[in-house]
């Protein structure tokens, strides 16, 4: 049991790993694409803020994550089966080059495994549902949020010259990239600490009734460090798809839309709402964007990452069902 706990364990890091790697360009690609940080300096930038997110944040999103599947039906099998799938969702989408979400692959993928073995009784359909809801309202409350910020400072910096203004937001860059990335490493992170715990808990290493203040430290440290070591590999398929597909943004653009995701994603930490870092910036961007003018937004692009965005959770929880199934096919205890 101990040995396949720690394969569990080491799987939920690497799916940690690749999330960090998928999604860092959540967290860079409006500052690379607006050329105020080099792609290396950036990625350092952003895992940096990605670990030392667990000092501002409670771990409420990974109680909530653990709680998400009644806890009789979860085991080491259900848990490691929804981690395949959600790491065969991950690796297709960074192959393909889209910006789909890690955290609803993950929450797709542990429905989907836990679905295959009891049905949809073994579900906690109002947590399921209230994240289902942010699927819609995180991107849609980025794009309002980064269509009113760059309105905002539109009206204050109109009169400045380009120059001073380039060069300012070329300096609030840096700060809207260290809160993007302390809000992605926040909410992200915390996804998996769920996973984690929730295998902790089915092999009776932790009660049941965890809270937000039980999660282990060993989890919370590990889990931020994956991410980090992630974030530091690259993703730059991704990053060319959000950074400039999408819309071709100057550095107080990527202002508004790094600050727009941020305060989006740190209310819905402290809320303890698992959101798409994804979803969040994508909206602001297109926010930013389409304030000058709904030409500017590539809405060829976004289409396919809304695409991408539907077929997340069904996608995830049917390859997640699939690896169940497989698993109790050679004999693996489920």
């Amino acid at each position: 049991m101990f040995i396949a706990l720690a394969a569990v364990i080491a799987l939920a890091l690497l799916f940690d790993f690749v999330n960090g790697l998928h999604d860092s360009a959540n967290s860079i690609a409006t500052v690379v694409s607006t050329r105020v940080l080099s792609p290396r300096v950036a990625v350092v930038w952003a895992a940096f803020f990605n670990f030392v997110a667990f000092l501002l944040f409670d771990s409420t999103v990974a109680s909530n994550i653990a709680h998400g599947v009644h806890a009789s039906v979860v085991s080491l099998t259900v848990v490691a089966s929804g981690l395949i799938g959600a790491l065969i969702w991950d690796i297709l989408t960074w192959w393909l080059a889209l910006p789909s979400s890690s955290s609803h692959a993950l929450l797709g993928g542990f429905a989907g495994a836990a679905v295959a073995k009891a049905g949809f009784g073994s579900l906690d359909l109002h947590f399921l549902g209230k994240t289902a809801m942010f699927i819609v309202i995180s991107p849609v409350l980025g794009l309002l949020l980064g269509g009113a910020t760059m309105r905002l400072l539109m009206a204050l910096f109109g009169k400045r010259s380009p120059r001073f203004v380039d060069h300012t937001f070329r300096r609030g860059q840096l700060i809207s990239a260290a809160l993007y990335s302390l809000g992605h490493g926040g909410n992200d992170a915390q996804k998996t600490m769920g996973i984690i715990t929730a295998a902790l808990i089915a092999t009776g290493h932790l009660a049941r009734n965890v809270n937000d203040r039980s999660v282990p430290l060993w989890v919370v440290l590990s889990c931020h460090a994956a991410m980090a070591l992630g974030t530091m590999t690259g993703g730059w398929r991704i990053v060319r798809t959000l950074g400039m597909g999408v819309a071709k943004l100057q550095p107080v653009g990527g202002f508004a839309a790094e600050t727009s995701g941020a305060l989006t994603l740190f209310a819905a930490t402290k809320l303890g709402i698992p959101v798409s870092t994804t979803h969040t910036i994508a909206g602001a961007i297109m926010g930013v964007g389409s304030v000058t003018k709904l030409s500017a937004v590539r809405w060829g692009v976004a289409s396919r990452m809304l695409l991408a965005w539907v077929l997340t959770i069904p996608c995830a929880g049917l390859a997640s069902a699939l690896a169940f199934l497989l698993a109790t096919l050679v004999g693996i205890p489920n």
